[in-house]
């Protein structure tokens, strides 16, 4: 069967300039002539996406049918809409691309081959079809010979729904349709919501076959010792897993088995914003031909890429094969993970630099997803903000928290693996007052982890959190691994732990109706008349 028939039979798309399984150098060439995109002096193109420089979480649905009703966490994250909303706004969007060029591609979600999902992707625009070729796997000739796809990630970007008419938010939408297999999307132009969908998509349907989802990066050491790290924006997740001396599994997402860990995409979406050869030179060296770049603005009269302007957006971006990176595993799997770290940045200084986790803490704090934007970081954040993010990617979650979580300590108990709280934040007082922790220190913190240091000293239990604090750790000031001895004021040290351990407290209130006493249990204890 051709590509037109099988489009025609499996979508009801007859466009008459189908495009299937380009290179990446013919699919730059279409972007450039249909001036989508640019090319920068170094080999990338470069995209500007427009009104939307981010994802639209207010705008992403899931499609609310007999097989989702009562599995899906309902609510802001997983927005319901209905089935005849869906099936009306496809036959638009078909309508649509049935007069354009559209770009086909054929690619694999999950590095392992008896849980990878078969992804078809259909896009209005050729970047976007650049973009899944870069982030996810690309299959060998042989294995696109009898594809069928699981899932279709169908993009008409320039379509912009009515709301109301279409019974959509705004003229943007993302939707996933469980029942039908199919990701629909329009009205925006950022690429990361087809790879976010995919995770999404991944994070249902992986519990289901034992398989634990999670939105961390991951290295392997050169004994095959892996590590897994979990952070939020600003927390160092990138700069502490790109280790010199240990391998690159992923960066972003991941799926664990009994049999070990295995990345979900074939690809890394790393931040621009103020990139430097001298700080990332992995990333800076990744940007290259068939890489790509989004909204990057050019020095004055040249197409040298200008990274730290943010006068389109703070959250440049960039889209490379994994290959890119000088030291990344191919193929991106690695044995069960030794060490997970859960890092924050805690702008608040209350947080050890440091501490163990054990399972009760570790699920208490995975459903947490703590830590603190401070200014500069967002529109309109001047001081220090508590933020929370259940399990480091609360948009991408289908399911409610706590089945994660239990996931979660299923496999550290079973594994053994042990799991560590890294605060890369503020030390001696908070934001404005203290100091950035040295990444120095959080490296030789890290390190002696992994390296087993860790097991043979003694620990001390922080009387607020509960978290056991070790007493010292090789290379770094015995005074920095308590907070509140790096405080001048101790009173006020005290105040400022009770103000966080309230926030975790009123947090959790969400999700204490599907919680389980051992959950509950890992709370921080509040001092009273502090």
């Amino acid at each position: 069967m051709s590509i037109q028939q099988l489009l025609f039979k499996e979508y009801g798309i007859q466009s008459s300039s189908i495009y299937h399984n380009l290179s990446s150098a013919e699919l730059i060439e279409q972007a450039i002539l249909n001036r989508e995109a640019t090319l920068a002096d170094n080999g990338a193109l470069n995209a500007i996406t427009g009104k939307r420089t981010g994802r639209s979480p207010k705008d992403r649905y899931i499609v609310k049918e007999s097989t989702t009703a009562n599995s899906i966490w309902w609510g802001e994250v997983n927005i319901p809409i209905a089935e005849e909303v869906f099936d009306t706004l496809y036959q638009k969007v078909i309508d649509y691309l049935n007069q354009r060029k559209i770009y086909v591609r054929e690619v694999f979600a999950g590095a392992d081959n008896n849980h990878r999902l078969n992804v078809r992707a259909i896009n209005e625009l050729a970047w976007h079809n650049l973009f899944i070729n870069n982030m996810f796997i690309r299959p060998a000739k042989e294995e696109l010979e009898n594809f069928t796809a699981d899932f279709t990630i169908i993009s008409a970007p320039r379509f912009y729904a009515n709301p109301e008419i279409d019974g959509t938010r705004s003229e943007a939408f993302i939707i996933i349709n469980f029942k039908r297999k199919i990701v629909l999307i329009g009205g925006t132009e950022y690429a990361g919501e087809m790879k976010k969908s995919i995770f999404s998509i991944l994070n249902y349907l992986l519990p289901q076959k034992g398989v634990f989802p999670m939105h961390c990066s991951a290295n392997v050491g050169k004994e095959g010792d892996v590590a897994i790290f979990f952070g939020l924006s600003g927390t160092g997740k990138t700069t502490l897993s790109a280790d010199p001396n240990r391998g690159l599994i992923g960066d972003d997402e991941h799926g664990w088995t009994d049999e070990g860990i295995f990345n979900f995409e074939g690809g890394c979406y790393a931040k621009c914003i103020n990139l430097s050869e001298e700080k990332e030179p992995d990333i800076w060296n990744a940007i290259r031909f068939g890489s790509i770049l989004e909204n990057i603005v050019y020095l004055p009269n040249t197409h040298i890429p200008d990274y730290d302007n943010n006068s389109i957006t703070e959250n440049t971006r960039t889209a490379y094969p994994i290959h890119y990176i000088r030291n990344a595993v191919i193929p991106s799997v690695g044995a069960i993970p030794k060490h997970i770290f859960f890092l924050t940045c805690d702008a608040f200084g209350v947080l050890p630099p440091i501490s163990k986790l054990e399972s009760a803490q570790a699920m208490y704090h995975y459903i947490s997803g703590y830590t603190a934007k401070v200014a500069g970081t967002e529109a309109g954040v001047t001081e220090p903000t508590i933020t929370f993010s259940a399990c480091f990617g609360q948009p991408f979650l289908p399911l409610h928290p706590t089945q994660y979580a239990t996931m979660l300590k299923e496999k550290m108990e079973k594994y053994k693996t042990r799991v560590w709280l890294v605060n890369t934040g503020w030390s001696g007082g908070g934001y404005g007052v203290g100091s950035r922790m040295k990444l120095s220190y959080t490296r030789a913190m890290i390190t002696a982890a992994l390296e087993g240091k860790l097991d043979k000293v003694n620990y001390t239990q922080d009387p607020i959190f509960g978290l056991l604090v070790p007493d010292e750790v090789p290379g770094v000031p015995k005074d920095l691994l308590n907070p509140r001895n790096t405080w001048a004021d101790k009173e006020a040290y005290d105040k400022k732990a009770n103000e966080l351990a309230q926030g975790f407290i009123k947090n959790f209130e969400r999700f204490a109706d599907f919680a389980t006493p051992e959950m509950l249990s890992a709370a921080p204890k509040v001092a009273i008349n502090v």
